[in-house]
């Protein structure tokens, strides 16, 4: 959390307003509001995990699933999510706050038939231990970047640097198919998006704080910051990591029905 007794948060840029800091009074309704807003974000995030596990189940104990894993119904369910992902990072200020979220509830629908064909490849009792050891990752590592005095943002480019690694690790690997690289993928994909967890709670929590005290210094400001926005896109994040941190770990703990 930001240091109030500091003239200006080194993490945010922002200076803290006249007399913030000696008002106990303001910084409790601050604290009391981050814990809402941060709740709200992970409310919308476990929802649309659930929602996704969900329509995955169905999908699968329905027969949908080989269906969906090949020819161009594969490729549309797998491309539709990553389409609504980019139209929601880069529109987000076209769109209003319930478009972006019928949009996240679209998306967590598709991730959810998409993924229904890893039903065809895992056990249902390993996909369900490695949902759990995913969830309590999840919540330590998320823990940890909301209560840590560290300052994760030299973090983020590092960690985004990986992701784009990871994917082009990924797509070499489609031709060599090899075993070795595949699980050196995933290992490093485990870390990589671990540390994204962290650092997106940490992100959150401080543009909690820039956003408040830019409504401080300017009260006009406030109709520029939709917080409904912020919590939808906040949960997005949390919930890309969370998957791809399950998938990833999936390749370790998931058992083959062959």
């Amino acid at each position: 959390m930001a240091n109030w007794n500091d003239p200006q948060d080194t993490r945010t840029g922002f200076g803290t307003a006249p007399g913030y800091a000696g008002d106990v009074a303001q910084r409790t309704t601050f604290d009391a509001g981050l814990r809402k807003h941060m709740l709200s974000i992970y409310n919308y995030m476990s929802s649309g995990v659930l929602l996704t596990g969900i329509v995955a189940m169905l999908t699968a104990r329905s027969g949908l699933a080989l269906t969906f894993a090949s020819g161009p119904l594969m490729w549309l369910v797998a491309l539709s999510p990553l389409a609504i992902v980019f139209a929601m990072s880069f529109g987000a200020n076209k769109f209003s706050t319930g478009t972006l979220q019928a949009m996240f509830w679209g998306f967590a629908f598709l991730m959810g038939l998409s993924l229904s064909t890893i039903f065809l490849v895992y056990t249902g009792a390993s996909i369900a231990a490695t949902f759990f050891a995913t969830a309590a990752a999840f919540a330590g590592l998320s823990l940890f970047g909301y209560t840590t005095q560290k300052n994760l943002s030299g973090w983020g480019s590092f960690l985004i640097m990986g992701v784009i690694g990871l994917i082009v690790a990924s797509l070499i690997n489609l031709f060599l198919k090899s075993p070795a690289l595949m699980y050196g993928i995933s290992f490093i994909g485990v870390l990589i998006f671990a540390g994204l967890t962290a650092y997106d709670t940490q992100k959150l929590k401080s543009q909690y704080l820039e956003i408040q005290q830019a409504k401080m210094t300017n009260p006009a400001i406030a109709a520029a910051f939709p917080m409904g926005k912020v919590v939808v896109l906040g949960a997005l994040n949390l919930y890309l990591d969370f998957i791809n941190m399950f998938l990833f770990l999936l390749r370790f703990m998931g058992n083959s029905r062959n």
